[in-house]
């Protein structure tokens, strides 16, 4: 599977790479593995501040200070216990105008098409994160800062969600995804790329990297494992036939 392209060469989420690191020193975002349990409890108990359709309406009202890590956390990983989750499911509008999504420059229609088929695409599946990207870029083509600053804080903090589930450095702090494409969003946003992807046994899979010395002296991992197992489970439940 390719790399993402971004939209524009240099383009970068505005990602705070020391908070996107499982060693920061906050507290506040400590790796830990997620009770998934507790959060499907959580997500599907109407008594619940996580109660899943309530935390979404919250998630969609356009201010950012009323979500914590923990919500985001069980916006994320919640999904999957969501009766229209499917990790393999793609928006019939995110493909619509992918050549536009490889043009080194926009014109304002371009950028109007950019948007409206990324929101079409989000309304559909709103973990989409290439679309995020995407809506980001031209939102702040046509100066919409803004409404870009927002879409930036919340793939910031979904990003943060992930990479808060683990270190990502081995099979047993591996990181938990909800959609096989987040391994490759995760690599890309930070501008690193993937050589190979391997499945471990018994529910990994592991991401490895072009090496620093091919990316003019970057530092970084060598590879990150995801943990498929939750991801595969509710698949399967929902989908038995694919087995």
């Amino acid at each position: 599977m390719r790399k993402i392209i971004l939209v524009t060469t240099g383009l970068l989420i505005a990602l705070s790479i020391h908070a996107l690191t499982p060693d920061s020193d906050s507290k506040k975002t400590a790796p830990e593995a997620p009770d998934l349990e507790k959060i499907r409890e959580d997500v599907n108990n109407p008594g619940s501040r996580y109660y899943y359709p309530e935390l979404m309406k919250r998630y969609e009202v356009y201010d950012t200070t009323r979500l914590t890590l923990d919500d985001y956390r069980h916006l994320y990983l919640g999904a999957m216990y969501q009766e229209d989750y499917n990790p393999y499911r793609k928006s019939e509008y995110r493909d619509r105008i992918q050549e536009l999504y490889y043009r080194p420059d926009h014109s304002r229609t371009e950028l109007d098409s950019i948007i409206a088929y990324a929101e079409l695409s989000l309304a559909d599946d709103p973990f989409d994160l290439e679309q995020m990207n995407y809506l980001i870029y031209a939102l702040k083509g046509r100066g919409k800062v803004n409404k870009a600053a927002i879409w930036q804080f919340r793939l910031n903090h979904i990003l943060q969600a992930i990479v808060s589930t683990g270190t990502g450095l081995d099979p047993d702090n591996a990181w938990y995804v909800i959609n096989p494409r987040h391994e490759y969003n995760i690599v890309n946003f930070q501008n690193r790329v993937v050589d190979s992807q391997e499945f471990k046994e018994p529910h990994f899979e592991y991401i490895r990297l072009v090496p620093p010395a091919d990316q003019s002296g970057k530092s970084g991992a060598e590879g990150y494992y995801f943990n498929i197992r939750p991801l595969l489970e509710e698949y399967y439940r929902k989908y038995p036939e694919q087995l």
